[in-house]
């Protein structure tokens, strides 16, 4: 359990009595060929690594925001790394605590390393919408540009170092991202066909 509170969303006696054919069973315990990827992961080892992920950044995140309220205000550059940290930390713990207790959806069962690609993207997310001024948070500064600065410099190595990843670990998504964008675009070509297709065949109709 997480904190001794957050259950695990598929428990033993969940597995047992579920129908989805993706899940077996052999000598090391309950298994599952993850949508995403089709690799088999053990829900104990899963689950197991949510929880080291989770502990470790639960543990550093309380350093930081303990570090944050001892810094002075005037200094700045100071603030906006402890930020910075501490919106990736949050990030990493908010999303290893949702997949650990969602005993609704199969996809958030997946290898640890689909699963670091989420965070990593989940926070390139942020810093977007940080830098569009999208979000109203009141631990970030009114102009926050070293935040976001740090966040570019800090965060892949963050999260290396929270998963415990060798360095290239990361590669690979870029490969996969320009896959799917070159699929989305044979998909927005056949969408954009059938729907000339469709307006022929209705002008016709009329």
């Amino acid at each position: 359990m997480l904190e001794g509170k957050f259950a695990r969303g598929f428990t033993e006696e969940r597995l047992k009595s579920c129908s989805e054919p993706k899940v077996h069973h052999d000598s090391g315990g309950y298994y599952i060929y993850t949508f995403s990827e089709n690799v088999k992961v053990y829900f104990d080892d899963y689950y197991i690594f949510l929880e080291n992920v989770y502990n470790n950044s639960a543990g550093e995140l309380e350093d930081i925001e303990s570090k944050l309220k001892q810094t002075p205000d005037d200094h700045g550059e100071t603030l906006a790394f402890y930020s910075a940290r501490s919106i990736i930390l949050n990030i990493v713990a908010k999303t290893a605590r949702n997949f650990y207790i969602d005993g609704t959806n199969f996809g958030v069962i997946m290898t640890p390393w689909c699963f670091g690609t989420i965070i990593l993207e989940k926070v390139e997310v942020y810093r977007g919408r940080l830098s569009r001024g999208e979000l109203s948070d009141e631990s970030i500064p009114e102009y926050p540009y070293y935040v976001i600065r740090y966040i570019d410099e800090i965060y892949k190595k963050t999260l290396l170092d929270l998963f415990d990843f060798p360095t290239e670990a990361f590669k690979m998504r870029w490969q996969y991202s320009e896959l799917l964008k070159k699929y989305s675009k044979v998909l927005s070509n056949i969408t954009s066909s059938l729907n000339s297709v469709l307006m022929q065949i209705k002008n016709y109709g009329a």
